[in-house]
């Protein structure tokens, strides 16, 4: 039984949890860092990585299908998904390695077992003492001054669609097939299930999205949305929008599920429901301190991500904000830092910047239009479509409906959000989220020099055409 006192144990050794693990040990502080499972959580092994190393190869594919569109014709090719997944693989295990170093050089206690918060004890007046259970039954306290909880989530399930794991998949089942199924029903028409559809699709998987609600990307603007539907749907995608469905609309053998849909009832090989995520806020030990949940179960937090026991901090996923790995890592980097007294900024979520890795991708910070609007703000929105972007043109076949959006409050000319759609647009929400965190202006960002040929001229173009100097546009 350990009784070496820790300044700080992490539950939790996903992004939040690692990145705040480093941040506490450059402070020089003593950490602890408790993982039940694998170092680098659902965004290494069951989320962003591995979902973009499939994405990244259904996009070579449909390079390779349109090739063609390119002046490079192709006789004879087939998609080879054992490799694909072996890449993705391959991917996941050297991002692995590169934390499990990390952890070493910032010589950092992982503790591979399941992690509880203990109420007070001999070892500690305070609640927080963290009691590791191991598999082979023996366990291990890890006394501290302060704990960080960084439990994250995991898919979400519907009462009458519950994962078997076989016909009705979570995020975590699809990541893992061996074979691609011919057809499959996505249940959830958000950035999960956009993603898979973007993909599945370009493999040559027959995609239906199921959305509840009015519209797909109910959290971006209509005319992404709208875009991005478009496009989709021209690949092949089959969109069903204010679509609710009940145990009666659905029935599953052994091999099958057939849904039924505006009448017709249809059949799958798969369905994959993708309707959110749940905090991983059970069994945890939460009972034994003061710490309030959400009527969701997320961990209730003050700007500083502290809890009601003024020693414990939670961040990432289990806390429900945005639950984007980076903004985890944001929140986790500006717990540790207020706990030990470096003075940080509280996160402004509307500073960080949000993405879906489709075909074509979408990236957006801050307000869109609809939001500003609902929110009674006089504003207006700016757009500069990609085809009056020569590197874009160059990049895009087809139809190229994409655009840069800005969106300015009138009262006082500032920016309140921006949000595009189109080539790696992913990558350029980076100089947005630069030009938001220094509060930029539009007349700064059009009159900075931006190489040509490249996509982020789009960007130059709308800072320029805000104040009615845009010259392709």
């Amino acid at each position: 039984m350990s009784v070496e006192k820790y300044d700080l144990v992490i539950l939790g050794g996903g992004t939040a949890g690692y990145v705040s693990a480093i941040r506490a040990s450059q402070l020089g502080k003593k950490v602890a860092l408790v993982e039940k499972s694998l170092l680098g959580g659902t965004c290494l092994h069951k989320g962003c990585i591995p979902t973009k190393a499939l994405l990244k190869s259904a996009e070579v594919m449909h390079t390779v299908k349109n090739s063609s569109e390119f002046g490079v014709d192709i006789n004879d090719f087939k998609l080879n998904f054992s490799r694909v997944q072996e890449r993705k693989h391959e991917v996941v295990n050297q991002m692995f390695n590169g934390v499990k170093h990390l952890m070493d050089h910032n010589k950092i206690d992982v503790f591979n077992g399941t992690g509880r918060l203990l109420g007070p004890s001999i070892f500690s007046p305070q609640s927080g003492t963290v009691s590791v259970e191991f598999e082979d039954g023996e366990s291990e306290l890890i006394p501290n001054n302060n704990v960080l909880i960084c439990t994250g989530s995991q898919p979400m399930e519907l009462p009458f669609l519950p994962f078997d794991h076989n016909i009705v998949l979570s995020s975590d089942d699809i990541l893992n097939l061996e074979h691609l199924p011919s057809s499959i029903a996505i249940v959830g028409g958000g950035v999960i299930g956009l993603e898979f559809a973007s993909l599945l699709v370009d493999f040559g998987v027959d995609v239906s999205v199921i959305e509840a609600g009015e519209r797909i990307l109910p959290t971006e603007s209509k005319s992404v949305a709208k875009v991005l539907k478009q496009e989709l749907t021209e690949r092949g995608v089959m969109f069903y929008e204010n679509t609710q469905l009940g145990e009666e609309n659905i029935i599953i053998d052994e091999n099958k599920i057939t849904i039924t849909l505006n009448d017709a009832s249809i059949t799958f090989d798969k369905a994959l429901v993708s309707i959110g995520r749940k905090p991983n806020t059970d069994d945890i030990g939460l009972n034994n301190t003061k710490i309030k949940l959400t009527d969701k179960n997320h961990i209730t937090v003050n700007e500083y991500q502290q809890t009601e026991d003024k020693h414990i901090y939670a961040a990432g996923d289990c806390i429900g904000k945005l639950q984007l790995a980076h903004v985890g890592s944001k929140e986790g980097i500006t717990a540790i830092e207020h706990m030990f007294e470096s003075s940080p900024l509280p996160v402004d979520y509307l500073k960080m910047p949000r993405c879906v890795y489709s075909k074509p991708e979408v990236a957006s910070i801050g307000k869109n239009i609809e939001q500003a609007k609902a929110e009674n703000i006089k504003a207006r929105a700016v757009k500069v479509p990609f085809k009056a972007i020569g590197k874009a043109v160059i990049e895009e076949t087809g139809n190229q409906s994409g655009f840069c959006e800005v969106v300015i409050d009138q009262e006082n000319d500032t920016v309140l959000g921006l949000n595009m759609i189109g080539p790696h647009v992913t990558e350029l929400i980076n100089e947005v989220s630069l030009f938001q965190f220094m509060n930029g202006s539009t007349l700064e960002l059009g009159l900075t020099t931006h190489a040509h040929p490249s996509l982020s001229e789009v960007l130059m173009e709308l800072g320029l055409k805000v104040e009615n100097r845009s010259i392709h546009v």
